[in-house]
């Protein structure tokens, strides 16, 4: 059974970068599509980024578009959330999941759930 494992979290000031990763275990990651999502405070959680199982498509979230860059390793079985000019209400937990078909970058498609990175972004 696939198990994800987030890590790459933490505190920076607004403009810093961060790269989340995504572990994989238990499962060959190019079975799955991979989605980082994100929940803040008082908010539901929502799709930040997804990508395909090749890596050959992605999407993203309006408010992170040109700002935010999702790629995969599939022999080393991570994927990758680069993080560039953060903002303030990029502040959240951040998670991973799998899904079987690359669809819709929303949590309902997907399950397999990690157990979340903090991202804080603050003066």
């Amino acid at each position: 059974q696939l198990q994800l494992v987030e890590s790459g979290g933490g505190s920076v000031q607004p403009g810093g970068s961060l790269r989340l990763s995504c572990a994989a275990s238990g499962s060959t990651l190019d079975y799955y599509t991979i989605g980082w999502f994100r929940q803040a405070p008082g908010k539901e959680r929502e799709g930040v980024s997804c990508i395909s199982r090749s890596g050959g498509s992605t999407n993203y979230a309006d408010s992170v578009k040109g700002r935010f860059t999702i790629s995969r390793d599939n022999a080393n079985k991570t994927v990758y959330l680069q993080m560039d000019s953060l903002k303030p209400e990029d502040t959240a937990v951040y998670y991973c999941a799998a899904a079987m078909l690359f669809r819709l970058c929303v949590t309902s498609e997907y399950d397999s759930w990690g157990q979340g990175t903090q991202v804080t972004v603050s003066s």
